[in-house]
């Protein structure tokens, strides 16, 4: 029994130290002062100060946090309406069917995606003789196409393990479904739909190949700016910069975990 005890905690540590090692580095080596990447001098903020000197940083920062915003919120809609569609009492035709579809943007490579859409736009202007510029919109499409699986997969998920027994309550006393879907069957899925949206934001924000395809003139997303500025050379500013987002990240994280807790407390009281 020790032995494996012993094994498991083996385990336990070499994953974590190669889950966190790199941003442990990648946080350490932002404080020191030394304008080469992995070396260590004497511990500095000055990187943390130019980056709000670097205009294009922040610019695409604020574009990424914009598109990411769009695309979360409007992937979240569209996967709570296709994961109640699927999940829904009254069946339609295709319904099994429909369902099966939306997993196959799910296993579809980001570089498909973004390509086919960029057809899609190249066809559409050459049918109708107009100009879709590249941009937010074209970006916040893209990001949708790719984050729409993992949200309906997450919300059908938890619908099917609801119980229905108060839906059909509301039902037999003459509750309109649109009430039913406002004061029961969402706030049963709150948890859930939190979760689709926070994954749909991570995914935009994170997102470089798609970007790659659909960006335009004054559209630069964060991970493209970063992905440009590396091959040049790694910048100790972009280095704090992700040191700041790994700060924030870890901050929102605990924040969501306090509030988690204290709703499944409130539940269980």
């Amino acid at each position: 029994m020790n032995k494996i005890n012993k094994i498991g905690t083996i385990v336990f540590v070499f994953i974590i130290a190669v889950l966190y090692l790199p941003i442990f580095f990648l946080v350490f080596f932002s404080f020191s002062e030394s304008s080469i990447p992995g070396i260590w001098t004497k511990f500095s903020l000055k990187w943390f100060k130019q980056i709000f000197d670097n205009a294009n940083l922040i610019d695409a920062f604020a574009t990424s946090c914009k598109i990411a915003i769009i695309s979360a919120t409007c992937a979240t809609v569209l996967s709570l309406m296709s994961a109640i569609a699927t999940c829904g009492r009254k069946k339609f035709f295709g319904q099994k069917l429909s369902d099966r579809l939306m997993i196959v943007p799910l296993i579809t490579p980001e570089i498909i995606i973004g390509f086919s859409i960029l057809m899609l736009f190249i066809s559409i202007e050459k049918m109708f003789n107009i100009t879709i510029e590249r941009g937010i919109i074209a970006l916040s499409i893209g990001h949708i196409i790719a984050a729409i699986s993992y949200g309906h997969l997450l919300i059908r998920d938890r619908l099917l393990c609801c119980n229905t027994n108060i839906e059909e309550a509301a039902i037999n006393l003459g509750a309109k479904p649109s009430s039913i879907l406002l004061h029961i069957t969402i706030p049963a899925i709150k948890g859930s739909i939190l979760a689709s949206w926070l994954f749909a934001f991570a995914t935009s924000f994170d997102d470089l190949v798609i970007a790659s395809f659909l960006a335009g003139p004054g559209s630069t997303t964060l991970p493209v700016l970063i992905f440009s500025n590396i091959r040049i050379g790694i910048s100790p500013v972009i280095n704090a910069f992700a040191a700041l987002i790994i700060c924030c990240i870890v901050i929102i994280s605990i924040l969501l975990y306090v509030f988690i807790s204290k709703s499944k407390k409130h539940q269980n009281n």
